[in-house]
């Protein structure tokens, strides 16, 4: 029998909380699930915890080689079978009534994706608080193209739809052939659910809360590299070769695009500032002047607010 919910998890290294989420992917009421766990070779016990829940329920493949994210994803959706694909990270958790709630309003909807709002936990606490003002997202029924792209910039304080944790209508999934883009790292996320709304899928939005987003003391905080940069605008290329986009996703592209490359010359800035290179500080001030009013903040939290959103960020 199909179920209705496939849950994909990307797991390495997550011996301390995979158990943690994979239970709360198997306590969703009112929905059938299956749980598949994609092991990016982690060195630790993760896969051997996965492994000991009942096989028909939760199915683990180990990845050949460490391929990152994307790659576990795609390896994951290989195997799903449910109707309904849901995103979850093994450092996080879903709530029992989450997949019942999401796919009640896709199908009421004709929706082809759900989200809806995070609740950001911090460690020893039992509850987080929301990530996104309810108020703003009962405002909000559906998400197009362009609000999409709009909304993820970086140096923006814009309400931000990129740390949001889609469910995706698996017959739309295969039917478009999308996968993840395995060459990304950070950012593959944005790419595979603006590739959705590209092919004509309707997202809308479930305001209420259903994924714990989890936050340990200690983590490090992700900062971008030149080199994630340059993947990020790369693969934004390639998203705009493969698809047609309309006046309002053009214009959104286009300040993205310009947050980008502010954010890589800003980048770029830092390091020469770091090796006291003044003839390439000055290079790179008069070729974006723009990156130089991001150095009023002290640079390591302006380096963390490259990231898609103001949200904590954890190690990766």
């Amino acid at each position: 029998m199909q179920p209705d919910v496939s849950f994909i998890i990307a797991a390495y290294n997550a011996e301390d909380t995979i158990g943690r989420a994979v239970e709360s992917a198997l306590a969703q009421q009112g929905v059938s699930v299956e749980v598949i766990v994609a092991d990016d070779r982690s060195t630790d016990r993760t896969a051997a915890i996965a492994r000991s829940y009942p096989a028909d329920r939760v199915h683990v493949v180990t990845l050949a080689k460490n391929g990152g994210p994307g790659a576990a994803r795609n390896a994951a959706l290989g195997l799903a079978k449910g109707r309904w694909i849901a995103v979850l990270d093994a450092d996080d958790a879903v709530f029992p009534d989450r997949m019942a709630r999401m796919i009640a309003r896709g199908e009421k909807a004709g929706a082809q994706a759900v989200v809806d709002n995070i609740e950001v936990v911090r460690e020893g606490e039992a509850r987080g608080e929301p990530m996104f003002p309810p108020g703003r997202l009962e405002k909000i029924v559906e998400i197009t193209l362009a609000d999409f792209i709009g909304s993820n910039l970086v140096f923006k304080s814009t309400f931000n739809f990129g740390y949001m944790k889609p469910i995706f209508m698996r017959d739309f999934i295969e039917k478009h052939g999308l996968r993840y883009d395995e060459d990304l790292r950070i950012g593959e996320d944005y790419i595979f659910l603006a590739s959705v709304l590209a092919k004509g899928g309707k997202l809308v939005v479930e305001p209420g809360a259903g994924y714990a987003y989890h936050i340990r003391s200690g983590s490090i905080s992700r900062v971008l590299e030149l080199h994630h940069i340059d993947s990020m605008l790369e693969a934004d290329r390639t998203f705009l070769r493969t698809f047609r986009l309309d006046d309002r996703a053009k214009a959104a592209q286009a300040r993205r695009t310009r947050s980008l490359e502010e954010a890589r010359s800003f980048v770029a800035l830092v390091g020469h500032i770091k090796q006291r290179s003044f003839k390439e500080i000055v290079r790179v001030a008069l070729q974006d002047p723009l990156a130089l009013r991001h150095l009023s903040m002290p640079i390591a939290v302006r380096l963390k607010r490259l990231m898609p959103s103001a949200a904590p960020q954890r190690q990766g």
